[in-house]
């Protein structure tokens, strides 16, 4: 059973931090440090989900959880069962491997949902789209509409629309350009994917999609700051305004567009130069190790 209140603790643990990130700023400031902690976060909860009810389960053996699934194992497989145990605990074994099942299930939907409409979106754009000097490496849509979006993947593409095209000036296009690449090369669709998962398996609780929105407003936030590295501030935040002013604007499904999260909260935030105290950033990453610490010591202590 204390196994069993570690896991409960665990995941009481994983929604309070879920909570103080939602409502802090400092992570505005420092997105790589935020994203690890989203990430610990939601591996946490995921590891807990399937280890409570496991732990429940498994009491009778008074062993770790992954040995008392050995144990259990060894037992099943001799056709006995230790004293105490009930179908009660054989159920809520099994529905600590329903979680763990749906949690796989969706995610592995979700990486085919996204690898079709990727595929489906280039097929289209080698039909339509073209090379255009004022936009280097990245493919042109002849539309109206305000678009410029990352596809990721193994050979990454970067999509602009000509209304972009006529919508920004050089500098601006520059850092818009520099924006979507970062996207490509740190695959901060594979950073999403987990939370898109999670917002699939348990859609009832709001606090999931929240922290689903947040990591998204915080890759975008990420790819800024990888802009800002090569370009000045105000074409940035230039741009991101026109973006916001452009009102309607084009991202397609399985993509990454730089117009899709708070618009106004970035262009203020390119505005702050300071960063949080290295300390913060240090004991957020401590408290993000610890998390998933926890779990996995439960199961394999």
């Amino acid at each position: 059973m204390a196994y069993a209140v570690h896991f409960a603790t665990t995941m009481l643990a994983c929604y309070l931090t879920a909570q103080v990130l939602a409502r802090s700023t400092w992570t505005w400031r420092t997105p790589r440090v935020a994203i690890i902690c989203w990430q610990a976060v939601g591996l946490a909860l995921g590891l807990s989900a399937m280890g409570l009810p496991m732990a429940l389960g498994l009491s009778t053996y008074d062993l770790p959880t992954g040995s008392a699934l050995l144990a259990l194992a060894n037992d099943l497989g001799h056709g006995t069962l230790p004293v105490g145990m009930t179908s009660f605990h054989l159920a809520a074994v099994g529905v600590g491997f329903g979680i763990g099942a749906v949690l796989v299930t969706t995610t592995v939907r979700s990486i085919h949902g996204t690898v079709r409409a990727q595929r489906r979106h280039r097929d289209l754009l080698s039909l339509v789209a073209r090379d255009d000097p004022a936009a280097p490496g990245a493919l042109v849509l002849d539309h109206p509409s305000a678009a410029a979006y990352c596809l990721p993947g193994v050979k990454p593409q970067v999509v602009v629309s000509a209304g972009t095209l006529s919508l920004l000036d050089r500098a601006e296009l520059a850092a818009v350009l520099s924006h979507e690449r970062a996207h490509a090369n740190e695959r901060h669709d594979l950073v999403l994917l987990p939370f898109t998962a999670l917002c699939r398996a348990l859609p009832w609780f709001d606090w999931v999609r929240d922290a689903h929105e947040r990591v998204a407003l915080l890759v975008e936030m990420r790819a800024d700051d990888k802009a800002r590295e090569l370009h000045a501030d105000a074409p940035l935040a230039g741009a991101l305004r026109r973006f916001a002013a452009a009102g309607h604007r084009i991202t397609p499904a399985g993509a990454l567009g730089m117009g899709d999260h708070d618009l106004d909260v970035r262009v203020q935030r390119l505005l702050i130069s300071d960063r949080p105290p290295r300390a913060l950033g240090a004991a957020a990453l401590a408290v993000a190790t610890m998390l998933v610490a926890l779990p996995v010591t439960l199961f394999l202590s």
